[in-house]
């Protein structure tokens, strides 16, 4: 078991299912970097006795999406929990979600490209890995290569080799 208490467990599928307005539209984002570059965030994770709004766990990044209500002794105490952990927080303000979302998006690739992915897993095999160097663009709306080019597979796999 990963010794995360079944009430927090509970919790993080409750605020899944309720996620705020400006949650589901970062989270929209951040599906589509996962996607595009190969990060790996999972929204409302629960982590130790606390839930991120979005973690990248290989990374050690997570990104939480403010209201008015925070930014007190509680987050601060939280924080310093998350960095004892390893990891590094960003704190997206919800006003800044809703006016500025690509300003929200660069802030979040330069912390990406800042940080390297995990290494492979053993038992999966090699993995994907990002290519090219220089920093990361965020294109809104981008699309992905078309099938069979760019980053990934995407071609069907012959009979002999399932």
């Amino acid at each position: 078991m990963t010794g995360i208490a079944p009430h927090t467990r509970a919790n993080a599928k409750m605020l899944r299912r309720n996620m705020t307005r400006q949650e589901r539209r970062l989270w929209a984002q951040l599906r589509e970097l996962n996607r595009l570059i190969g990060t790996r965030f999972r929204r409302q994770a629960p982590i130790g006795p606390y839930i991120a709004d979005f973690c990248d766990f290989g990374r050690r990044l997570v990104i939480e999406a403010d209201g008015g209500g925070h930014g007190g002794p509680q987050d601060i105490i939280r924080d310093d929990w998350f960095a004892q952990q390893g990891f590094r927080v960003l704190r997206m303000w919800n006003l800044d979600i809703d006016g500025n979302l690509e300003g929200v998006m660069q802030v979040i690739l330069e912390a990406v490209d800042a940080t390297p992915p995990p290494p492979p897993s053993p038992t999966r095999g090699e993995g994907a890995t990002r290519q090219g160097t220089g920093a990361l663009q965020w294109e809104p709306g981008g699309s992905p290569p078309p099938r069979g080019e760019g980053v990934g597979g995407g071609g069907r796999r012959s009979p002999s080799s399932r």
